[in-house]
């Protein structure tokens, strides 16, 4: 396989990710961190990074909105139950 090949299948499975997180808001950030070690924020933040690291600019909340489909606040005010801390730790 060719570097474009697995560059454009990579993307193609964070984009089915990103839709299949988009589509279940029932399952909590916390519930992500707990059981996988990772969560929408933690997506939000490496896309960040890998657009800083091609010297893309793209703050934070612009990266949120791009896996969260809406801006975090909104979604927050949507969707988050229980405990409203933020989870932006990482593994």
């Amino acid at each position: 396989m060719d570097d474009a090949t697995q560059t454009e299948l990579e993307a193609a499975a964070f984009r089915a990710l990103r839709d299949h997180l988009r589509a279940h808001p029932e399952v909590q950030n916390l519930e992500l961190m707990n059981l996988a070690g990772f969560c929408r924020n933690c997506l939000s933040r490496w896309y960040g990074e890998a657009a800083a690291a091609r010297g893309i600019a793209l703050g934070k909340e612009a990266a949120r909105e791009i896996v969260y489909g809406m801006p975090y606040a909104e979604w927050v005010a949507r969707h988050q139950t229980g405990p409203k801390a933020e989870i932006t730790e990482s593994r």
